[in-house]
């Protein structure tokens, strides 16, 4: 395969992430934004929301009110975001056109009703309804092609190319949430394991559809070092980092064996995987959450250089 047709497929594993887990978080922000002023509020809600997303600085550029109007605008409609969820998918269709010979009938089909799904809702601000609505009608036209590509993709470097930009956004994303959400959404005046709190947490699982989840794993009420523990070291758990991976370290040995070698992709990635290993919640903790998550996302970002080092180039 070309080098130039692995990252169309690898770039276009990463915008529909990306699309996904952003609607994901508005549906969540627009929960948390309905919370009274005395418990969080709505501009706290949208202010995570934009760091979650990564995207604090380019919106902080713009001089706008931090609420639902101008945040939901710019995570979803606004074609100057390039973050935005309509550009995310403008581009996976885009590198989709680029190896369309490579995609099933039905992969492509359900990138290509992403694309026109989103242009269905105009180009101007929406209410907290549309947004939700927004975010529904996404996220079930992206679930259609994971399970195209799941059920249709022949398991060689195309699907393997496209599984592992999904992976390494999937941890990315599942980092930031878990950072922001200890250090941006609880308020200082705001008990942990208050009312708050319960409700927060709750909301977070949600956004990762890990609710269940937990329930079924823990058996008992949320608890903030639970809920860290299932989203680092449950491998169980699809968006866990220490699942995700274990899912890059699998996809890159498809890779290696594929092509005869290994390289700095693998080795970084079987890096991470051992130290997720080595390590539990209670040993996290006395480290630091922020700064286990901070070194986690460095490394994941040393995965996605080295993996086009070693594949896009």
């Amino acid at each position: 395969m070309l080098s130039r047709s692995a990252a169309n497929l690898y770039w276009m594993g990463r915008y529909l992430e990306r699309a996904d887990f952003l609607c994901r978080l508005l549906d969540a922000t627009v929960r948390l934004a309905s919370l009274p002023a005395s418990h969080g509020g709505a501009q706290p809600a949208w202010e995570s929301a934009i760091k979650s997303a990564a995207v604090a600085d380019s919106f902080a550029e713009r001089n706008l009110p931090v609420d639902e109007a101008h945040v939901g605008y710019f995570l979803t409609l606004d074609a100057d975001n390039p973050s935005s969820i309509r550009r995310c998918l403008e581009a996976a269709r885009a590198n989709g056109r680029s190896v369309r010979t490579a995609l099933t009938l039905e992969t492509w089909e359900a990138v290509n009703g992403a694309y026109h799904e989103i242009h269905r809702f105009g180009h101007t601000a929406l209410d907290s309804a549309a947004l939700v609505r927004l975010a529904d009608s996404i996220k079930d036209a992206l679930l259609m092609f994971d399970g195209a590509a799941h059920r249709t993709q022949l398991r060689e470097a195309t699907y393997w190319f496209l599984r592992l930009g999904t992976t390494v956004e999937r941890a990315d994303n599942t980092a930031r949430l878990l950072d922001v959400k200890y250090h941006l959404l609880l308020p200082r005046a705001e008990p942990v394991g208050g009312s708050l709190d319960y409700f927060q947490w709750t909301t977070l699982l949600r956004t990762v559809s890990a609710l269940t989840a937990y329930r079924w794993v823990y058996r008992e009420s949320v608890k903030p070092w639970l809920v860290a523990d299932l989203l680092i070291f449950n491998r169980a758990m699809p968006r866990s980092l220490i699942a995700c991976m274990e899912d890059a370290v699998w996809l890159l040995d498809q890779l290696a064996a594929s092509r005869g070698r290994r390289g700095p992709a693998n080795r970084i990635a079987s890096a991470s995987l051992r130290g997720l290993s080595a390590c539990d919640i209670e040993t996290l903790f006395q480290g630091g959450l922020h700064e286990f998550l901070t070194a986690f996302l460095a490394e994941n970002n040393s995965l996605g250089a080295a993996i086009a080092e070693q594949y896009l180039f």
